[in-house]
Order: C-alpha cells, then sequence, then structure tokens
C-alpha cells in the first residue's frame, strides 16, 4: 500500500509538468498584448512597448517558460502582471472560497443523492423511483444560470429567506483566518456569523449541488439494483435481517466503490471553478478570479491557477483510489 500510494505520488509530477507546458503553450497563442489591455485601449506604442519589457513579455517564449518553471520549482507561482502582488498570496482567499462553496455543495449531493438512489432502488419501479429518476434527469439537463437565478428570485426576492449575493454581511465582515468563513466564525466564536455566512452559502451551493446530485442519484440506483439481487442479499433476507439493514449495511458497503468514483470526479469538477455560479451569486471563488486573469491575459496566474486545479483534481483522484482498500478489503494494491 505505501509502495503504491509513492509511485502514485511521483506518477503525478509528468503529468502535472506536461500539464504546465500545454497551458503555456496555449495562452501564450491567444492573440492581445497584456501590455495593451492592462494600459487601455488609448495607449501609445511607446508605453504599450515599455510596459512589455518590463514585464518581460518581450523575450522568448522558451526563456520565460524556463523561469516561470524555475520559480515554480522553489514555491514561488510568480508575480500577477495585473495587480503586479505575488500570486501565492492573491490565489488562496479565491482557492479557500471554492473550496468551502465546493465542500457544501458536495455534501448536498451527496446525502441527497446517495439516499434518493437508495430509496428508488428498494422501492423499485414504484412512484417514487420514477419521480426520482425523472428528477435526476432533470437536474443533469437544468441549465445552471438559470436554476441560479430562479433560486435568487423565489428565496432571495421574493420570499427574503436568504440573501442573493456575497459570502458575508458587509456590515459585519468576517476576520479571516483561514478564509473559509464557516471555520473562521467557528474558530472565533461567532456563531451569529456562522448563521450569516450560513445563509450566504445555501443557494449557491444548492445550485451547484443539482447536477452531482442527479448524478450520483442515477449511479446509486443502478449499483444498488444490482448488488440487492446477489445471493447473500436473498440469504440475509431469508434469516429475517430487517430491509434496512440489508439496505444500508450489505448493499449499500458492496455498491459504493462506482458511487465514489463519481464522488471524487465530480468533487474535482466542482473544485476547478464553477464561474457561472460564482458569477450569479458573486462568489469570490477560483473560478471568476482565473476568468478576470484569461480578460487581462495575465499570463501567470492562468498558469498557476490551472496548475494548482490539476494537481487539485489528479490529488483526489488518489484519496478516491486509497478509500476504496478501506471500503472494500477484497482490493489490495500489490505493486
Amino acid at each position: 500500500m505505501f509502495t503504491y500510494t509513492v509511485r502514485r505520488v511521483f506518477s503525478l509530477i509528468p503529468v502535472l509538468f506536461g500539464m504546465t507546458l500545454i497551458v503555456f503553450a496555449i495562452i501564450h497563442a491567444i492573440p492581445g498584448n497584456p501590455a495593451q489591455v492592462i494600459l487601455g485601449q488609448r495607449a501609445t506604442k511607446e508605453a504599450i512597448a515599455t510596459l512589455t519589457e518590463q514585464l518581460g513579455l518581450n523575450r522568448p517564449w522558451y526563456i520565460q517558460y524556463g523561469d516561470y518553471i524555475n520559480a515554480l520549482l522553489h514555491g514561488d507561482l510568480g508575480i500577477s502582471l495585473r495587480t503586479r502582488g505575488p500570486i501565492n498570496a492573491e490565489v488562496w482567499p479565491y482557492l479557500a472560497a471554492t473550496l468551502e462553496l465546493t465542500i457544501v455543495a458536495m455534501l448536498i449531493a451527496i446525502i441527497i443523492g446517495v439516499n434518493a438512489g437508495i430509496i428508488s432502488a428498494w422501492f423499485s419501479r414504484s412512484w417514487f423511483d420514477y419521480g426520482a429518476m425523472v428528477f435526476a434527469l432533470v437536474g443533469v439537463s437544468m441549465p445552471i444560470f438559470w436554476l441560479g437565478l430562479m433560486l435568487q428570485w423565489a428565496f432571495a426576492i421574493d420570499l427574503g429567506w436568504l440573501p442573493t449575493t456575497g459570502r458575508e454581511d458587509a456590515r459585519d465582515p468576517v476576520s479571516a483566518i483561514t478564509n473559509i468563513y464557516l471555520l473562521d466564525t467557528i474558530m472565533q466564536g461567532r456563531f451569529d456569523q456562522f448563521v450569516v455566512v450560513l445563509k450566504h452559502i445555501i443557494l449557491p451551493a444548492s445550485a451547484l449541488a443539482t447536477i452531482p446530485m442527479a448524478i450520483i442519484a442515477r449511479m446509486t440506483r443502478a449499483t444498488m439494483l444490482e448488488v440487492m439481487k446477489s445471493d447473500y442479499i436473498r440469504t440475509a433476507r431469508a434469516k429475517g435481517v430487517s430491509m434496512f439493514w440489508v439496505v444500508y449495511k450489505h448493499s449499500l458497503k458492496n455498491a459504493v466503490i462506482p458511487v465514489l468514483t463519481i464522488i471524487g470526479l465530480q468533487t474535482g469538477l466542482l473544485l476547478g471553478g464553477a464561474i457561472l455560479t460564482e458569477t450569479i451569486f458573486g462568489w469570490p471563488g477560483i473560478g471568476r478570479y482565473l476568468y478576470d486573469a484569461i480578460a487581462y491575459r495575465d499570463y501567470p496566474v492562468i498558469q498557476s491557477g490551472i496548475l494548482i486545479i490539476a494537481a487539485i483534481f489528479v490529488l483526489i483522484n488518489l484519496i478516491v483510489d486509497l478509500l476504496y482498500v478501506f471500503v472494500d478489503p477484497r482490493i489490495k494494491y500489490t505493486k
């Protein structure tokens, strides 16, 4: 197990290196000069040329890439062309906001999706089964921007229960420690702020959870139906074990591997930044951070942001692979 984990970790290095090279090549092929974007359309050619030289954009691409990799190996993500600030300090608050939103969204998706799939399989071909699967199909097909706007209209504007945008009350801002506000408010004992932050996250997290919830529900139902046809399940029922324990203890344990895979993939996708959700709800996440960087041709930010997302994605896949062993003892990693 240890050998397998070490081997997998080292195998991530060429993946991430290849990602930096591909991203570097693509973004430098995008038309436009960052100096022109920063200075505006009315800037003179002399000013653009001067800023281009100051930013080092007039050097050959391989020298720029070499400098970036050299800084990266020393733990430096570089300097933003737009803000001239270190990316190391800038990126974490945005990443923490997306991390917080993703965790809450995936908790909603897992709790509702898994249980909906289990009940659908338990009462197969019932009205609940058909209704849940129709809901799942609608959830996968529904445009996220439309759902976000409808949630804002219903629960924020019409009913007035929840705020429309942002992460906190501007009149009583959270004192950031980890930049994960739900955690920060608990650490400071500010449970009044915790409730406010929770109200702000409910709508964007619910909108973001819709697609993974639907996918998890459908996958859970499919795997549970297959497992519940097994001989050991019929034997457990014949011994008088209640249906609840048969489903949640015996069936779910053996059906969870494909569901766990889907959860890992969906978590990685959400951590990549949900630009539409973050834009609609004014959520300052990594998606909006990268979107603004692309608009300003901020090459170092784009490269570093995508590298961080790729690293998180492959790390989540590694964690899911390792969880297989704990979920199903029959799985052994020997090499």
